[in-house]
């Protein structure tokens, strides 16, 4: 049987450490048809650069010695590696100057395909970062499946193999499918095992969030139904983005999984959970979606984009997404978060398609 050539699209904002550690453990996987594709959002850290010094051989990062996942990324995988740089806009190969490759080609043992480079001219967010590399795959027309992988992620060597056999085995309308997500810190924890919907509070929640995987957890595990798997480990088939369509920009950041999720359930897919696929996530185990750690930008998107997707996907529930927002108007309120209650506010007045950049923030 060929192995169907995979696009792994990873996107970077002002995040090169995390993305270098993420592409160690993802050139060591252990599927033989894969391409990776780092989309950089306009990075103000001077990440484009220092990931083509990676790429290079003449930069590495440091890894804790002692942390239980340092053998997925450790030790660095041979430099150089091929590298293509990708304009953002025209998707034309821009001067990308590395060291003489060696004869007999010193690439990864898992890819003979170049890593592809590609430098957006401007922050598309979530969707539109990531869209920029599907485009590309999209162009290339050389593949059959596309993972969307965080960059402040590393995976298990059998991560990719294990979500093309899943896809394999579940059929052509599991999608989109998902990693069981680890947290990084808490490699025995769950950080989520897919995510369930509440049309009542218009938001979503993690499966099994901050479980040890025990055996009876893994048990349990096996029953679950998901409505969307987290964006973290997105994994899509090129049937899939062709009758569904690519990540929502409207969004910026924030329910775009949701969103394709509930798409693809309108054209008769049904997202899923891959179990074997695990992915190790670097999102903290103290935070959730309430405490006062959440920055302003975080809390605005995560309710701005709860009045905007029951207007595009669930109208029949919008007097619901009012009434959540002014919980959550109150909550602000009296845990003297200022800035936030008045930027939800500012929602319920302006509307869904208001932006950050409407607040001067």
């Amino acid at each position: 049987m060929v192995d169907k050539k995979v696009y792994i699209v990873i996107l970077n904002y002002n995040g090169w450490k995390d993305t270098i550690e993420c592409l160690e453990s993802v050139l060591r996987i252990d599927y033989p048809n894969y391409q990776v594709i780092v989309v950089d959002n306009n990075s103000s850290d001077n990440s484009f650069e220092y990931i083509k010094q990676w790429a290079n051989g003449e930069l590495d990062i440091w890894i804790n010695k002692d942390h239980p996942l340092k053998n997925l990324s450790f030790p660095p995988v041979k430099k150089p590696l091929s590298l293509e740089c990708i304009d953002g806009e025209k998707f034309e190969k821009t001067l990308c100057p590395l060291k003489q490759m060696p004869d007999n080609g010193n690439v990864p043992p898992t890819t003979k395909e170049p890593l592809v480079l590609i430098q957006s001219k401007k922050n598309l967010g979530y969707a539109g970062g990531n869209n920029l590399g599907i485009k590309y795959a999209l162009s290339k027309n050389d593949f059959e499946y596309i993972w969307i992988l965080n960059n402040d992620t590393v995976v298990e060597k059998n991560a990719l193999k294990n979500l093309v056999a899943c896809s394999q085995e579940k059929g052509d309308k599991y999608f989109p499918l998902g990693s069981l997500l680890l947290y990084y810190d808490k490699p025995d924890t769950i950080q989520a095992a897919g995510g369930s919907f509440s049309s009542f509070i218009g938001a979503g929640s993690h499966i099994f969030a901050n479980q040890k995987l025990s055996p009876d957890v893994k048990k349990a595990l096996t029953k679950v139904n998901i409505d969307y798997p987290v964006g973290a480990s997105l994994f899509l088939s090129k049937e899939f983005i062709k009758n569904v369509g690519l990540l929502d920009e409207d969004y910026f950041i924030y329910f775009e999984e949701i969103d394709i999720s509930f798409r693809g359930k309108e054209k008769g897919y049904k997202p899923a959970l891959c179990l074997e696929s695990i992915v190790y996530h670097k999102e903290s185990a103290t935070i959730d979606n309430v405490n006062n750690k959440v920055s302003t930008f975080s809390d605005f998107y995560a309710m701005r984009n709860r009045l905007l997707f029951a207007k595009k996907r669930n109208r029949q529930k919008l007097a619901f997404a009012y009434i959540s927002l002014l919980i959550a108007f109150f909550n602000r309120i009296r845990r003297k978060e200022f800035e936030k209650a008045k930027n939800i506010l500012k929602i319920l007045i302006q509307g869904e398609r208001c932006s950050m950049r409407d607040f001067g923030s």
